[in-house]
């Protein structure tokens, strides 16, 4: 195993016992070692993702054999090398898919996860990218199919998950429909490429998404789950796809069988953390082909609500579950 000086030991925060943010406490653990196939990054950011409070609450669990420290993505520079690793180097600057433990100065990472920082991108940008692209990528586009000239509704607009969304379907010549709490969010979703934003909180999306122009859009990506899931069957056209990736309010709904049927519609939905590592490969192949030459020109960019420090992870976690962040909120472990 090639490697650089490392210490035995690295800062990290930890879930001391499932409940709220304040049970993210900064502990010190020894520094992980590389299996054949992975890499050791030396973490300079971590994306905060839902996921992460979730497994916070005691409802998500990390993957056997993968860290019980939260964080999914991160960005760094390349610190050790294990044997059967070709085409990476100490010290190259990636960010990387992972099956938990980016809130921690070290991670592990498989190779094939492993993607190139974009040209001109901080390490702060690119720890946003690698979960929230392909989460977007896969269920938009792989599972919702996504075409150009269609439209995708998105709940929850201004949300890490969100603002990528708005990027990649304008990107791939979609138009976009979001909805979101606020009229500042609303705006905030149409300065970034939204063609309509919709603030639940005093308006019926389903009465304004029938009333565009298409009576109705070919795709939702939608997080909410709950009684949203009905009302989204309401707004999809005939032949129309709901992706469901997350379910804020409830995972149990009541299910218009006839309107599936009559409007021949799909519904489908995933989780990327639990899918096999060839998968994650291969998901990685797709999202490094298709959009890393968007991102280099900056026509897909990461959107940055707030930086906390590595140790202060709970208020990161607290300021998630506010829903007051528009775009992503990073851990900085510098």
């Amino acid at each position: 195993m090639a490697t650089l000086p490392i210490p035995s030991l690295m800062r990290a925060v930890e879930i001391k016992a499932p409940g709220g943010p304040e049970q993210l406490v900064p502990t010190q653990r020894p520094v992980p070692t590389p299996k054949p196939g992975e890499v050791l990054i030396r973490v300079h950011a971590a994306g905060i993702n839902r996921p992460d409070v979730i497994q916070r609450m005691g409802q998500y669990p990390a993957p056997p054999g993968a860290s019980d420290l939260p964080g999914l993505e991160v960005s760094g520079t390349i610190a050790a090398v294990g044997s059967d690793v070709i085409g990476l180097s100490i010290g190259e600057r990636v960010c990387a898919l992972l099956p938990g433990g980016g809130y921690a100065q070290f991670a592990v990472a498989d190779a094939g996860l492993c993607l190139p920082i974009p040209e001109g991108f901080s390490f702060v940008e690119a720890a946003a990218v690698p979960e929230t692209l392909m989460t977007v990528w896969h269920n938009v586009f792989e599972r919702g199919g996504l075409k150009p000239g269609e439209t995708l509704l998105v709940h929850g607009g201004t949300s890490g998950i969100g603002t990528t969304a708005i990027q990649l379907a304008k990107y791939k010549g979609a138009a976009i429909v979001v909805t979101a709490g606020s009229d500042e969010k609303c705006s905030a979703c149409i300065k970034l490429g939204a063609d309509h934003a919709i603030n639940y909180r005093g308006q019926d999306f389903v009465e304004i998404v029938r009333a565009l122009p298409g009576k109705g859009v070919d795709v939702i990506l939608d997080m909410v789950g709950g009684d949203y899931f009905g009302r989204n069957l309401k707004c999809l056209k005939p032949d129309g796809r709901l992706v469901v990736i997350a379910f804020l309010k409830g995972a149990k709904t009541e299910v218009d069988l006839a309107t599936i049927m009559m409007k021949r519609l799909t519904v489908t939905g995933s989780t990327l953390r639990s899918r096999d590592l060839a998968f994650k490969t291969a998901l990685a192949k797709a999202v490094r082909h298709e959009l890393w030459p968007a991102l280099a020109r900056r026509q897909i960019t990461p959107l940055i609500h707030h930086i906390f420090p590595l140790a202060d992870a709970s208020s990161a976690h607290t300021m998630m579950e506010s829903s007051a962040h528009i775009g992503k909120i990073v851990l900085n472990t510098e």
